[in-house]
């Protein structure tokens, strides 16, 4: 059975919370691996319509990301950014595309089984249970200041640095992964990373074995916390009959996205 694919980017949650620079050709190879097929891409992007017709470079820039965006199969729905002066006198300047992809994921849900939707803002929490209701599977991708009640209400939830390739990484090359530690060992000083790779039929949970000897971190404390993401390298140990292990780990805390 192939499931009908939607996927619907909240793109200034996704750039202010640590998804800049998020590769959106990786997102639909993500939404037509296994037996789903993506129907719907849709992206919900802020303009200032004022500066783009004052700022030639800032319209060049702005709307060459959306060819990019497009050229990738996705819809782009702009909303421009209002200013208006407060009781107190301060300028605030505000552009909300929360309606337009509630309104437009309920209506084009009719024809979907799974939603896609990147966003980390819990004023979702209830769009994902109506969608739910409907009989869509909604599956959660977002990166930092990311609601708990949302990854809670989700049919899943997966942080997009460990989505391979997603996101740009600090080190590039063979062998470099993201991964969340597991099973760590404070008294000895080891555990396991678990990583995702892209296979035909969807993203595979892999592990592999690490010390924290193999790391750049101040404390191990910071492996005993599931949530903690980190960079590492793959690569075979000469010294243990050649079995793989990570090394050269080090939290993307410490790197600039």
């Amino acid at each position: 059975m192939t499931l009908k694919t939607g996927i619907y980017v909240d793109a200034e949650n996704i750039r202010l919370c640590g998804g800049y620079g998020m590769r959106y050709d990786v997102l639909v190879d993500l939404a037509n691996l296994g037996d789903s097929n993506m129907l719907r891409a849709n992206c919900y992007l802020a303009e200032n319509g004022e500066r783009t017709k004052e700022d030639r470079d800032y319209r060049l820039k702005l709307y060459r990301y959306h060819n990019i965006l497009r050229q990738c199969g996705f819809k782009v729905i702009k909303k421009y950014v209002k200013h208006f002066v407060d009781d107190e006198g301060i300028l605030t300047t505000k552009a909300n595309a929360d309606m337009d992809l509630a309104i437009d994921a309920l209506l084009q849900a009719r024809n979907l089984d799974k939603i896609i939707l990147l966003t980390g803002d819990g004023d979702f929490i209830r769009l994902v249970q109506a969608l739910q209701n409907m009989g869509c599977r909604v599956e959660v991708i977002a990166f930092n200041n990311v609601s708990s009640e949302l990854k809670e209400e989700a049919d899943s939830f997966l942080s997009g640095f460990l989505i391979p390739g997603l996101l740009p990484m600090q080190n590039d090359g063979a062998g470099w992964h993201r991964g969340v530690p597991i099973n760590y060992n404070a008294d000895r000083g080891f555990g396991f990373m678990r990583y995702f790779s892209q296979q035909a039929d969807g993203l595979r949970a892999e592990s592999v074995f690490f010390h924290c000897s193999k790391s750049n971190v101040s404390s191990d404390s910071i492996f005993l916390d599931s949530n903690n993401i980190f960079e590492f390298k793959i690569v075979a140990n000469s010294d243990n009959n050649n079995k793989t292990e990570a090394q050269n780990i080090s939290s993307i805390d410490d790197h600039q996205y």
